[in-house]
């Protein structure tokens, strides 16, 4: 029987990535080395960098006046290094979940931290989109998509000041405006690649404006000098992230991706709409096509279902445990068939206890 990954992270992996990322554990680029020893000064993996970071500019359409790079921490290190490298005193937070509010917790260590809205007063299962913004703002620091409460922006916020964005859980997942951001993080493990490595995109005019002398390290222009290997960078989750980008080039970029990603929640959403039993927990408006929550109207059926799902071959559907129900991440390499099989489990297990 097939398995399906729901699980949020480490997330699932395109079948052609994890094949080429098998070979190359054994043998790299006809080196006779393993991926996993081979230099990062080498020629051979020098070639991988510059390939991801082409692949990440081709795909987002980037201009030179943004740097991409491949960090390591998480999106949770770059909670407090965007602030220690763009907050001078002010800056304006969106707090519309779990990792908006950590956010705002580490940039409060550097800066006046104004919560301009939050979505907690209904549990998070809304994006606020009334707000207002101040002259001396910095810039605004929002999560596109919230991976514990499954919610998304589908459209982005039209203000005056840079975007600053956590787009951990939906980057690739659709084409990006980026004259509207300032810098976009995201940790790979949930839509672009193993865990290990974090990818940062940044608009280059905004370093260097903090009054604070800032660590060698936590330093983005440390890491812009050096095309990410200042100190030694994750090399084989970097290089699977390369295969990544390839694959989704090879299946018609961000457009064709969005597209199939909309397929994908369409069916799920409308299987549990037309449910009795099974009901979604997020506003419609602003349901997530990466992350879609769902619970049982009787709680003490939970378990069963986790269990059925597992017998069918979906895993993970359990909810986050701050949450409880039920949560299907179904990201880019999740395919209609995975989804299909979800949405039949829901039907038997409706079909017999509602």
């Amino acid at each position: 029987m097939k398995s399906y990954n729901f699980y949020a992270g480490p997330a699932i992996l395109p079948e052609k990535v994890l094949k080429k990322a098998q070979q190359a554990v054994g043998n790299f680029a006809d080196m006779n080395l393993s991926i996993l020893e081979i230099s990062h000064r080498s020629k051979q993996f020098t070639a991988v960098m510059e390939e991801a970071e082409e692949l990440v500019r081709s795909l987002l359409n980037l201009s030179d006046e943004y740097a991409v790079l491949f960090l390591t921490g998480g999106a949770s290190s770059q909670f407090y290094m965007s602030a220690m490298n763009l907050l001078n005193k002010k800056a304006a937070f969106l707090d519309t979940g779990t990792w908006s509010a950590k956010s705002i917790k580490e940039a409060q260590k550097f800066g006046e931290i104004d919560i301009v809205a939050s979505g907690k007063d209904k549990a998070y299962t809304y994006i606020p989109k009334d707000f207002n913004l101040s002259p001396d703002h910095e810039y605004l620091h929002i999560t596109s998509n919230n991976t514990i409460f499954g919610t998304q922006w589908h459209e982005f916020p039209d203000v005056d000041i840079p975007l600053v964005c956590d787009a951990s859980s939906d980057i690739f997942s659709r084409p990006l405006d980026l004259s509207k951001f300032g810098m976009i993080y995201a940790g790979a493990q949930k839509n672009v690649g193993p865990a290990g490595t974090t990818l940062v995109i940044i608009r280059k005019e905004m370093l260097g404006k903090v009054d604070r002398q800032i660590p060698t390290m936590l330093d983005y222009n440390t890491h812009i000098e050096k095309k990410s290997s200042f100190n030694t960078p994750p090399v084989f989750p970097i290089y699977v992230c390369m295969l990544v980008f390839r694959w989704l080039r090879e299946n018609g970029g961000l457009e064709a991706m969005e597209a199939h990603n909309k397929k994908k929640a369409t069916i799920l959403y409308d299987t549990l709409d037309s449910s009795e039993l099974f009901y979604g927990v997020v506003d419609k408006a602003d349901r997530s096509l990466m992350n879609v929550t769902f619970k049982i109207k009787d709680d003490s059926l939970n378990d069963a279902f986790n269990q059925l799902a597992e017998e069918n071959g979906c895993i993970g559907v359990k909810g986050h445990r701050s949450v409880g129900g039920f949560r299907a991440s179904i990201y880019n390499a999740m395919s209609v068939e995975g989804i299909e099989k979800l949405c039949e489990v829901i039907q038997n297990f409706e079909a017999k206890y509602a």
